[in-house]
């Protein structure tokens, strides 16, 4: 049997002794039989991650080699479940987790209604849809595994399974539960991908509007310590129109995912009415974890979200952050004494980037069914330095860049998004969805980020000089640029009424500023100083109207307009008769 002959915190090495070891194949460790995955294989020896604490192991120790890839467990039960890095359930695990416990992803005990969808004598092709089963009101379609073909010989009845009782048998002998493993580090195979013209909707205004993203696309959230990360990716796992969110916390502290694990269950979905912990899968790998799991943790929630995108799901996943993963790759790197690249990460740091956000997709899957996968992964750079090699190469795979601002997050501006360092690449491709919300929805958003652009440019000599140092005209572009970020921008997570805005209320929105704009514009034209129509009443009214006016009542944005219209008006006439 295979023995341990070298250890290093989470790498051991092992003496094969005849025995036949495969890239990436699951492993057990030492006398605890520590979960571990062969990650190099030479002639006779085995270099193995281990993903569990590896102190008191001690050379000699045997490996027992399984013979399959590191995998996941993949049926009914996962929505609504907490996991730890290697996918073992935390609610039976306690408070501390202990060396070795070898426990199952899934509730094995537990029955559930299996209604079939096929029947003796089918022909079925791979992914093909076997039956279904109810998981807190979605549909869970078990499916045949991707690499499976078949006549049905023989298919359980409507009834209650296990997981594990046998639904299906096919004439070669084949046999299924509604359980299937599925390898980590192999993508889910699909029919094509599509592209994407729908946006993920966040109900956030400065990402729907300005810096949208695709269903199936990849964002990028990089700040520095306490610009809001966490917070804003939780406000897009409760908020996004998904239907499934998986939800991993790759290194953090264990008070972030707290937060999660406490106002999931009581929030609902603004879509469905129903709590949001039901449409939820939770990852929960946190600082005070094993550091070699981090990169386990992200790649199950990957594979966990593309097999509900075989489904015919849009799944949205959140990894929370990128940065403690590639720490923790810079350090096993180190360990198994590979040479190492930029600021010590390995040399291949890009290209295991590379490999999570590719699983991003838009696809037409082996079930025919139409699913994507988005990811929105946060970054950490230290220092908020954006140059470093994670934001850098994650920036080179992710369409949309959400960059969040140090300065902005203590002013409390929630979201810290800095328009001036955000793009994204998606708003092209999703101007006919926004064309189809409101005709002038593509011309308000390039109105918006040119306002800004020029109002950035115009602060820098604020700073220097201040406010009075600007002649009136490029004053009114200011305080119209302050507007919208006060009113349009700025969103409030914990009020009721402004912490989600559907795409109707962000265009009456936009088209009241634009409104104001002209209306001012038309003013200054009559010589009426800035600072008097900033301060006029109907101006403090639209700034208390997005706390008041609710998402189905957006139509009181339009009698606003008009009043802001005839005020100005008869302003401009005041002063041109005076």
């Amino acid at each position: 049997m295979p023995y341990i002959t070298y250890i290093s915190g989470p790498v051991i090495r092992a003496e094969l002794e005849g025995a036949k070891a495969e890239l990436y194949e699951l492993a057990f460790v030492g006398e605890d039989a520590l979960v571990a995955e062969v990650v190099e294989v030479t002639r006779d020896e085995a270099l193995l991650q281990v993903y569990e604490n590896s102190e008191g192991m001690r050379l000699g120790e045997p490996v027992k080699l399984t013979g399959e890839m590191f995998s996941a467990h993949l049926a009914p039960g996962l929505l609504g479940t907490v996991f730890d890095g290697i996918q073992r359930p935390l609610a039976m695990i306690g408070e501390r987790i202990e060396k070795g416990r070898s426990l199952y992803a899934l509730d094995r005990d537990a029955k559930r209604l299996f209604t079939p969808l096929v029947a003796t004598g089918d022909l079925l092709a791979p992914g093909a849809f076997i039956g279904e089963v109810s998981e807190f009101g979605l549909t869970h379609r078990i499916m045949l595994p991707p690499d499976r073909s078949g006549v049905v010989s023989y298919v359980a009845p409507k009834g209650e399974y296990r997981i594990t009782d046998e639904i299906l048998r096919l004439q070669d002998g084949f046999s299924m539960g509604m359980v299937q493993k599925m390898p980590l580090r192999i993508p889910r195979p699909f029919s094509e991908r599509e592209s994407s013209a729908e946006p993920l909707l966040t109900g956030q205004r400065i990402i729907d509007f300005l810096f949208p993203i695709a269903k199936g696309g990849a964002a990028s959230i990089p700040g520095g310590f306490g610009t809001g990360k966490t917070i804003l990716q939780q406000t897009l796992a409760k908020w996004c129109d998904a239907d499934v969110i998986i939800y991993v916390g790759c290194g953090e502290r264990g008070n972030e995912m707290t937060e999660v694990l406490e106002e999931f269950p009581q929030l609902s979905d603004p879509r469905t009415g129903k709590k949001l912990i039901e449409r939820t899968v939770l990852i929960a790998n946190t600082s005070d974890m094993p550091v070699s799991a981090r990169g386990a943790s992200i790649l199950l929630g990957l594979t966990i979200a593309e097999y509900y995108r075989d489904m015919g799901f849009h799944v949205a996943l959140m990894a929370d952050s990128t940065s403690r993963w590639a720490e923790a790759m810079r350090e096993i790197s180190g360990r198994m004494n590979e040479l190492p690249a930029e600021e010590g990460f390995p040399a291949y740091l890009a290209s295991s980037i590379a490999a999570i956000y590719e699983r991003a997709a838009m696809v037409r899957t082996l079930g025919g069914e139409r699913g994507s996968v988005t990811i929105i992964g946060a970054v950490s750079p230290p220092g908020g330095d954006l140059s470093e090699p994670v934001t850098r190469n994650t920036r080179r795979y992710t369409n949309a860049f959400w960059a969040l601002d140090k300065e902005l997050a203590s002013a409390r501006f929630f979201p810290a998004i800095n328009y001036s360092q955000s793009y994204s690449g998606y708003a092209e491709t999703l101007k006919e969805w926004w064309t189809a919300v409101d005709e002038e929805a593509p011309a308000l958003r390039e109105w918006m980020l040119s306002l800004l652009q020029e109002d950035a440019r115009l602060q820098k000599i604020v700073k220097l000089l201040g406010m009075e140092a600007l002649p009136e005209e490029q004053r009114l572009v200011v305080e119209i640029a302050s507007l919208v970020k006060e009113v349009f921008l700025q969103q409030n997570a914990f009020d009721e009424v402004d912490a989600y805005s559907t795409p109707e209320k962000i265009v009456k929105m936009a088209k009241v500023l634009r409104t104001i704009e002209e209306a001012w514009r038309g003013c200054h034209r009559a010589r009426i100083p800035v600072e008097v129509l900033r301060t006029r009443p109907v101006v403090a009214e639209f700034v208390r109207s997005k706390y008041e006016i609710t998402n189905s009542d957006a139509g009181r944005y339009d009698r606003l307009k008009e009043r802001i219209v005839g005020e100005y008006e008869a302003l401009a006439r005041e002063y041109g008769g005076g």
